[in-house]
Formats: C-alpha cells, sequence, structure tokens
C-alpha cells in the first residue's frame, strides 16, 4: 500500500511538473468502458457527492483525483474527448482503466462496442 502510495505521488509529481512545461504526458494506456444511469448498481450520487448525470462529460478513475481534467483518446480512430474526474472505479478487477459517461464515450466510440483502447493524459 505504501508503495503505490509513493508511486502515485511520483506520477503525479511528474504529471504536473510536464504540465507547467507546456506539454501533456500519456499516463496511461488501457481499456475505457462506460456507465450510464441506467446500468444495475448505479448510486444517485458520485463518489465526490455530485448527483450522476450520464450526459455531462465526466469519468470514475481510481488513480487520479478529483476534479483532475483528462483528456482520453481512443487509439483505435484518435477521436478524443476532456473528462473531469468525478467518480471512482471502474473495479480493477475488470483490468480498466477508466470508466467514461455514457456521452464522454459516445464521443469516441459506438457505445455498442462497450470498450476502447485508450490514452489518458491529464491536461
Amino acid at each position: 500500500m505504501k508503495k503505490a502510495a509513493v508511486m502515485l505521488i511520483i506520477l503525479i509529481t511528474v504529471a504536473f511538473s510536464l504540465k507547467e512545461a507546456g506539454t501533456s504526458s500519456i499516463i496511461i494506456k488501457g481499456k475505457a468502458s462506460w456507465y450510464s444511469q441506467n446500468d444495475p448498481g448505479i448510486l444517485l450520487t458520485t463518489a465526490n457527492m455530485e448527483r450522476f448525470d450520464d450526459s455531462e462529460l465526466t469519468c470514475a478513475m481510481w488513480d487520479m483525483p478529483f476534479n483532475a481534467i483528462l483528456k482520453v483518446t481512443n487509439l483505435e480512430n484518435g477521436k478524443s474527448v476532456i473528462v473531469r474526474v468525478n467518480d471512482r472505479g471502474p473495479a480493477k478487477r475488470l483490468n480498466r482503466a477508466i470508466d467514461l459517461t455514457k456521452a464522454a464515450f459516445s464521443r469516441i466510440a459506438d457505445l455498442d462496442k462497450g470498450l476502447a483502447d485508450v490514452s489518458v493524459e491529464i491536461i
């Protein structure tokens, strides 16, 4: 647990240093999924206690602080979307990097696909 916390602090420090230098860095490549208000088990509020709205451009991610602004790019088609972290997830056991709201995912991929290979950058 301590090792993970140290790595997270280093990652955030490096990312913010690069941001100050006028660049962004790819911090994660992985699978993106989407979630909506109609999914079973979805709560009315997000982890930071905002009302969940799947029409907003927000996301769930464990390794980023709330309100971090991220650029998520579909590696297959090059489409990207800017989202704000306001929730936690996805379940790490599912091997997904990020959960996007229905609205955010639909900007970069077909909802019927369900998953997309993406890169995630801090903006």
